[in-house]
């Protein structure tokens, strides 16, 4: 039973389940920013970096919005997360979260404050759903000429 729910999770959020083979699962016990969780798991606070999206910096307009919209969805509760094979630099995980069956990633697309990070993904729902905050000005998108936040850090 939980290999199909976890199968149709990933299949039903576009991306491959053999992309995301590691499962973690505990209390998110920190936001770090819009896009960067603490989990606790087997003991150990793990960093978890969302798959596919780039929110704006702390500094940057909406960075604060989307952390706290980030919390709203996730502190303090237990999360599923569906991690690729390999940690990034800064070794944190990189994967897909869920809140029940609720993708987290997708929420924050869903409500402006994220961008679809096209650098590291191609899913086309996430796509989507970029592009209809912006067409709806959802957060970031209500204000013009938001800036990504990969060019804001290279300010």
């Amino acid at each position: 039973m939980a290999v199909w729910l976890l199968l149709t999770c990933l299949l039903l959020a576009g991306t491959p389940p053999t992309k995301f083979p590691i499962v973690i699962s505990g209390k998110v016990v920190a936001i770090k920013d819009g896009d960067t969780f603490e989990v606790m798991h087997n003991g150990k606070a793990q960093t978890v970096r969302l798959y596919g999206i780039d929110c704006p910096e702390k500094s940057q307009p909406f960075g604060k919005a989307a952390k706290q919209y980030a919390s709203q969805w996730c502190f303090g509760k237990t999360v599923t997360v569906y991690c690729q094979q390999k940690k990034d630099r800064y070794q944190r995980y990189i994967g897909k979260v869920y809140v029940g069956q609720q993708s987290v990633n997708e929420a924050m697309l869903q409500a402006g404050y994220a961008w679809h990070f096209k650098q590291y993904s191609k899913d086309a729902n996430y796509a989507q759903l970029e592009k209809q905050a912006k067409a709806n000005k959802k957060g970031l998108w209500s204000v013009p000429g938001a800036i990504p936040p990969w060019e804001w850090r290279k300010k």
